[in-house]
């Protein structure tokens, strides 16, 4: 499965982006999608997940009410609406992809990585 991620962009805080990842490929099978994200010297962290019919979702606490994840199948693409940004969501965000949906994510479990999207949110 290839990923590739799009949206990111410069911002103000309060401002709104939405980040799109589209699959291609062996797209047959019924992926868990999520995004990760990595700020400059920092871990990656999970940021959310959602499972293969979009029944279950992950959200990271720092992302709750302000972000939702979402999926369509028939597009094979899974997308992030980031709502109320804030400076600290700055990052690179990654797109992944993983046989299984686990909480919480574990990005050593996603079989499957895009390149990143950069977001910076300015002050």
């Amino acid at each position: 499965v290839q990923l590739q991620a799009s949206g990111g962009g410069l911002v103000q805080a309060g401002d709104s982006l939405r980040l799109s990842c589209a699959a291609s490929g062996r797209t047959d099978r019924p992926y868990t999608m999520g995004w990760f994200r990595q700020a400059p010297a920092k871990e990656r962290e999970s940021v959310a997940t959602i499972n293969w019919n979009g029944e279950r979702l992950y959200y990271a606490t720092s992302v709750k009410g302000r972000f939702t994840i979402s999926r369509d199948n028939a597009k094979n693409t899974v997308y992030l609406q980031m709502n109320s940004l804030k400076p600290e969501d700055t990052a690179v965000y990654y797109c992944a992809a993983a046989h299984y949906f686990t909480i919480p994510p574990d990005s050593n479990g996603m079989n499957y990585w895009g390149k990143g999207t950069q977001v910076t949110v300015s002050s």
